[in-house]
């Protein structure tokens, strides 16, 4: 395997990185206009849009799996000091044609207390969202754990669910220990700690593994989570900062974006990736190959990445999303 550490200076273009189409029971067969895909077998609930087995679609690398590449470069891609070889985000685009389960997900702790390397805390920026789209997030005030173990049993947890009216351009936050579900109605861009651990609690009847007992030690009755205000900057606007993940909204002055790390509040320069949630555009540089970003495409800006420029080319509405260091647990 070849090693790219070889000189902490050295660069790392940016490059765009192929969706994985990922089958869920809940999911849609037609994801067009979104993606030009139809599904021929189950339903596609998920597209990975930087999931491990993801590919690395342009420049020296590509055909690489995601994986691979931080496994060989990971400061290049995280920078100096990164901690772990592992990429941190795990990012999707979320399509539900049926509810998704009653769930929950562990904090870092009890995640390492199970074996699991992470927990899983997780934010939603609804991309679109019909007239009465909601989501769970949390439970109502007064809600007891006897009271979640009954709903569970009785076949009624939703009525103590806390709901959330959902409206395109707005971003919730739901941290690990916030029991949550995702219904129809909305399309989600969801990023999360690079981690796909879930604890169903209730899941309508089909047939998949519930895990009760640990969604019940995972479950926290206080959190943060719920629809985050956005914080408007001159060049951007910040739809949550949080110690794993920072999400922005660039503005595109004069069709062209100059790079700009570290981003505001952010003390190094890292990883951070640009998704077109609209329209589509143009990463360019002088020392590599142009990559081209299509709607609702991903490219990857490493730490090491060298001056950039994004145009656009038609109706661009620019996601940035930055990997932020969180404190290591062990």
């Amino acid at each position: 395997m070849a090693n790219l550490e070889l000189s902490t200076d050295r660069a790392l273009a940016p490059f765009r990185i192929a969706p994985r189409f990922v089958s869920r029971v809940w999911g849609q067969k037609d994801l067009r206009p979104w993606y030009d895909h139809v599904a021929e077998g189950e339903p596609i609930g998920e597209v990975w849009l930087t999931g491990d087995d993801c590919l690395v679609e342009t420049g020296p690398h590509a055909g690489k799996k995601l994986s691979t590449l931080f496994a060989e470069a990971h400061q290049l891609l995280l920078g100096a000091g990164a901690a772990s070889p592992e990429s941190p985000l795990l990012i999707k685009v979320i399509f539900a044609r049926e509810k998704l389960s009653v769930q929950v997900h562990p904090d870092d702790e009890l995640a390492h207390k199970h074996g699991q390397p992470r927990g899983k805390t997780e934010c939603w920026y609804a991309l679109a969202a019909e007239p009465g789209a909601q989501v769970a997030c949390g439970l109502k005030t007064g809600v007891t754990l006897e009271k979640v173990e009954e709903g569970i049993r009785c076949g009624t947890l939703e009525e103590s669910l806390h709901m959330i009216d959902v409206a395109a351009g707005e971003m919730i936050y739901v941290d690990a220990g916030t029991v949550h579900a995702i219904w129809p109605g909305s399309i989600l861009l969801e990023t999360q700690q690079n981690c796909d651990l879930t604890y169903r609690m209730y899941d309508y009847g089909r047939p998949r593994e519930l895990h009760i007992e640990k969604a019940l030690e995972s479950v926290k009755f206080t959190s943060d989570a719920g629809i985050v205000a956005a914080r408007i900057l001159a060049d951007r606007t910040v739809l949550i900062d949080t110690r794993y993940f920072r999400v922005e909204r660039l503005k595109i002055e004069n069709r062209r974006f100059g790079r700009s790390l570290p981003g505001p509040g952010e003390s190094a320069p890292g990883l951070a990736y640009l998704f077109a949630a609209s329209g589509s555009g143009l990463v360019t540089g002088a020392s590599f190959a142009p990559v081209e970003l299509p709607a609702r495409g991903m490219v990857a800006i490493p730490a090491a990445a060298p001056e950039f420029t994004v145009e656009d080319r038609g109706g661009l509405e620019l996601i940035r999303i930055a990997a932020n260091r969180a404190p290591q647990l062990r």
